[in-house]
């Protein structure tokens, strides 16, 4: 186990929840077809990603739904 600072606020990383995050925003940015999505955007789903496992949350659909929320859809 590893524990990281991310945006300055302590977060625990194990192989476990690295895998949780990884099948999150791979999910979320198969969503979003991510071929051609701006780095940006990557980004601001990583962040979202991160922030909602930093509440609690270790369920991988929640994390991708917390990720997408708001985003506009086709």
């Amino acid at each position: 186990m590893r524990r990281i600072r991310a945006n300055g606020a302590p977060f625990v990383r194990t192989i476990g929840s690295v895998r949780t995050l990884t099948e999150a925003f791979e999910a979320a940015c198969q969503e979003l077809d991510d071929t051609g999505q701006p780095e940006l955007v990557l980004e601001v789903i990583a962040d979202r990603i991160i922030a909602a496992a930093r509440g609690g949350e270790r369920d991988p659909v929640r994390l991708r739904a917390a990720a997408l929320a708001g985003m506009p859809e086709d």
